[in-house]
């Protein structure tokens, strides 16, 4: 079975697709299955965004040698919210035309509000493209439920499956003698940022602590922030790191937080529960799917600087709950989060869409 897949840079990017897709493509390697070619696209490019409009031509024109070749069985098209959904409309449509399935996975945080369901335009080409899906993989249960009632004739074939991590490489150490709290990911005000850094001026009182607040973004207005509030001794800012430096702190840290206002199922929160940190985060997107309040980890109202700074210091002051939240995390992905069940799963929707789209051929 030959799969070609859409991603934003070809699984080397620094968004959460690419990595993603990245894990993915190394688990795939590391299975070395010869009944299955599994080839990585890119579809926007590393570049300015201007220039991806070259690369899903690319995409397309990839797609129709692949066709010619008989080497394109299913089409698997990664999806997120603005110019990624108008990139895989042309994508999604030019599958259509050369008679190859497709699966959608749908990536974006704020697809609800970007698919607003007016009746416009716009809105019944992205019905269309989820209804005409041989499988829409969604990555929790609010989101099967939001495409179903976007798209009702796609609701037959959505299937869940949440996103993945590998198990750590490095050893959970921790941050010793002060709690080591972590944010990683786009910095700015989706991810609750500034609430972040008005609960952590709450804590200056609070003994034995530092954190680092790691990712690209709004990175020199949240130093100046940092710098207003008097946490510059305190709280690092290092910018993007990549995967190595995402590891060694991942790996240093006792806290991950992510105090987000909308997310869709977000891959540091399972990169944190794979190395057993006790996570704070907020019950947006699919994140109750996985993190359940008071068992492994803590869920705060979006916003909410107070209930922010409760859970903050109620983890540093309190080993004993960062054990027991860490640990049941760290179970939940062993059990539910791993790569290889992950890789598993999208193999078995490949199979059932070019299955399907034989038997749909046939009849």
């Amino acid at each position: 079975m030959h799969v070609l897949v859409a991603t934003p840079s070809g699984g080397l990017g620094q968004g959460g697709i690419d990595r993603l897709m990245g894990a993915l493509k190394l688990q795939l390697e590391r299975q070395d299955s010869a009944d299955i070619d599994v080839r990585f696209i890119a579809t926007r490019g590393p570049g300015h965004v201007g220039l991806s409009v070259f690369y899903t031509l690319g995409f397309c024109l990839r797609m129709f040698a692949a066709r010619i070749a008989g080497r394109a069985d299913v089409i698997h098209i990664n999806v997120a919210s603005m110019g990624s959904t108008y990139r895989k409309l042309v994508i999604a449509r030019c599958a259509r035309l050369l008679g190859i399935p497709y699966v959608l996975h749908l990536h974006g945080a704020e697809y609800r509000s970007f698919w607003n369901g007016d009746g416009g335009f716009l809105d019944r080409r992205i019905q269309s493209m989820f209804e005409h899906a041989s499988r829409v993989v969604v990555l929790g249960r609010v989101w099967r439920d939001f495409i179903a009632g976007r798209a009702p004739g796609a609701a037959g074939n959505i299937v869940i499956v949440p996103n993945a991590t590998e198990t750590p490489l490095l050893a959970h150490i921790g941050g010793g003698d002060s709690i080591h709290i972590l944010f990683l990911g786009r910095i700015g005000e989706r991810k609750g940022v500034p609430q972040l850094c008005d609960a952590l001026a709450n804590m200056k009182s609070v003994g034995h602590w530092r954190a680092t607040i790691a990712g690209d973004g709004e990175v020199e207005e949240t130093r100046a922030r940092l710098t207003e509030l008097g946490l510059t001794d305190r709280v690092q800012l290092p910018g993007w790191v990549g995967p190595d430096e995402v590891a060694a702190l991942i790996a240093s840290a006792d806290i991950l937080a992510l105090p987000s206002f909308a997310e869709n199922l977000p891959v540091s929160v399972i990169e944190g529960m794979a190395s057993g940190l006790a996570v704070v985060t907020t019950p947006v997107g699919a994140v109750e799917d996985i993190v359940t309040n008071e068992q492994n980890g803590l869920l705060v109202p979006p916003g909410d600087v107070a209930a922010l700074t409760k859970a903050l210091t109620r983890l540093v002051e309190d080993p004993a709950l960062r054990t027991r939240l860490g640990d049941a995390a760290r179970a939940v992905h062993r059990e539910r989060l791993e790569i290889a069940p992950f890789a598993m799963a999208l193999q078995r929707v490949w199979r059932d869409a070019s299955i399907g789209n034989r038997l749909e051929a046939r009849s």
